[in-house]
């Protein structure tokens, strides 16, 4: 994609603020804490680091140093609104790279750009700030592409929460309109007289070593991602194939035996809409286990 070269914008420098900050019941600190390498401060220290940047460290300066609370409160609105002004011009800086200069798309929709707006305004951390550039950006090129319910949901995920999804991604399988997304938990064949006793007739691919424990599954449910009800395809005759795309790669799973089932943990159409911003990361090592797993009833090959 072509960037436009006058697109961009340049950050804007939040006031720093000269206010000595001291706690007034422990002035004499050990040298412990004096010495204490800068790159891990302690936690009194961190947080009266944050109480200072967020302005509400009033209860912490001396009183020859404390302004009226109604400064105070002002100075922190003020403070507050040129975060939110800088949070949201870094998110569009992100967005212009990938967006195209030359590639016309219909117009996008101002509430939805309003809704946006008042859902990124609070987002500092830079990585979740490019993750929400690329839901922008993928919006403007598509409108429809990212629905508000899709946008709340990504607004309370944390950090660990999106690696949480990432690796869902790295396993996961779409169907050929790409339009639903499966992490494949499990193959069986429906139980009949001959089979019933039978131990290879169901298997279960352990998720665990893919970083998607059982709690973690509960997580990505939590934040509406995946169904946590597993669910079954309708029985699959010997001889069907099913063809899936799994991370850009072509992937055949054809049914050795009549009445064959597959499980799956299915993502949610928000997952669904937020695992575009995932980009294609195959882990080889689910697919090898996939085959081992399940090869008494399905031939797996891509």
């Amino acid at each position: 994609m072509k960037v436009s070269k006058t697109a961009t914008t340049s950050p804007i420098n939040l006031p720093v603020e000269n206010e000595n900050t001291v706690i007034t019941s422990q002035e004499n600190t050990s040298n412990k804490s004096k010495t204490q390498n800068s790159a891990n401060p302690s936690t009194q220290m961190q947080l009266m680091g944050l109480a200072k940047q967020f302005v509400i460290d009033g209860a912490l300066l001396p009183l020859e140093k404390l302004p009226p609370i109604e400064e105070r409160s002002k100075k922190r609105e003020r403070i507050t609104h040129l975060r939110k002004q800088q949070n949201l011009e870094n998110i569009i800086q992100r967005a212009i790279k990938y967006c195209s200069d030359n590639e016309v798309a219909d117009r996008a929709d101002q509430d939805w750009f309003n809704n946006f707006i008042n859902l990124a305004e609070d987002v500092s951390n830079k990585t979740m700030q490019d993750l929400w550039a690329k839901i922008l950006a993928g919006e403007i090129s598509s409108p429809g592409s990212f629905s508000l319910k899709s946008l709340q949901a990504f607004k309370t995920m944390s950090m660990n929460e999106a690696k949480l999804l990432a690796k869902a991604c790295a396993i996961a399988i779409k169907d050929q309109s790409k339009k639903s997304m499966r992490i494949i938990s499990g193959a069986s064949q429906a139980p009949g007289l001959f089979n019933f006793f039978s131990k290879n007739r169901e298997h279960r691919i352990n998720l665990s070593p893919f970083g998607l424990s059982y709690a973690d599954l509960l997580t990505l449910a939590d934040n509406h991602l995946i169904f946590i009800q597993e669910t079954e395809t309708p029985p699959i005759a010997s001889g069907e194939t099913l063809s899936f795309n799994f991370n850009g790669e072509n992937l055949s799973l054809k049914a050795k035996k009549n009445n064959t089932l597959l499980t799956f943990y299915k993502f949610t159409p928000i997952g669904t809409e937020l695992a575009q911003l995932i980009g294609d990361n195959p882990e080889q090592k689910y697919l090898q286990l996939l085959k081992q797993e399940i090869t008494n009833i399905f031939k797996v090959s891509h």
